[in-house]
């Protein structure tokens, strides 16, 4: 628990195509069949000024930034959602749940990119400080189905999606290498499979680790 007294903060993360938009809206239905007020978020986004950011991000050509650039990015943006939308939401007593936070970071410009992640940790400390999500769902499968299915339903937010096979393959790793180091906080689930199945298992997920529930 971070803010307060019922509050829960839930990430669900994982690479492209893992399907973490239709599961966070299961789970919301699931929780506030639970009594639970519930928010749901993204990142990067979830406040005016870090949709701002997002569309610096999400869009354009595969090069325009190096990943320095989009780790200082996402950092800003990720203050100002924190600030605008996840605290006053967990103050308030709501559960927050959000597609992507700072294990994205992680996984994408430290282990995609290759930079040093105790820089990011440092990031982490100057925009975040101690806070930290309650769980966090990885949502894992094959590189190779989730940039299908990314592909399937495209818009314009390619920009990650456009980077090599070698970049999602490093991603997936360092997602996996996240949960590895934090079975506390972390717990993975095969995305590969049906709708209702990733649903009822992060579903089950929730209730076993959020006792509260």
């Amino acid at each position: 628990m971070n803010e307060g007294e019922a509050a829960r903060f839930i990430t669900l993360e994982g690479g492209e195509g893992a399907g973490k938009s239709t599961q966070i809206a299961r789970l919301k239905e699931w929780l506030e069949g639970r009594g639970h007020t519930v928010v749901t978020t993204r990142e990067p986004g979830g406040s005016s000024g870090a949709e701002m950011i997002r569309k610096l991000l999400v869009e354009g050509p595969a090069d325009r930034w190096d990943g320095k650039t989009e780790a200082l990015l996402h950092f800003a943006a990720r203050r100002d959602h924190l600030r605008a939308t996840v605290w006053p939401a967990l103050k308030r007593g709501a559960w927050v749940v959000s597609d992507r936070f700072a294990d994205s970071t992680r996984a994408y410009q430290g282990y995609g990119h290759g930079l040093d992640l105790a820089e990011l940790e440092a990031l982490y400390n100057i925009a975040v400080g101690p806070f930290r999500p309650d769980l966090t769902v990885i949502l894992d499968l094959p590189v190779e189905v989730g940039l299908a299915r990314a592909a399937a339903r495209r818009g314009v937010e390619t920009r990650y999606e456009t980077l090599p096979r070698s970049f999602h393959d490093r991603v997936r790793a360092g997602f996996l290498e996240i949960a590895r180091s934090e079975p506390g906080r972390c717990v993975v689930i095969d995305a590969n499979r049906d709708i209702e199945s990733v649903a009822g298992d992060v579903a089950r997920t929730v209730g076993e680790r959020l006792e509260s529930v």
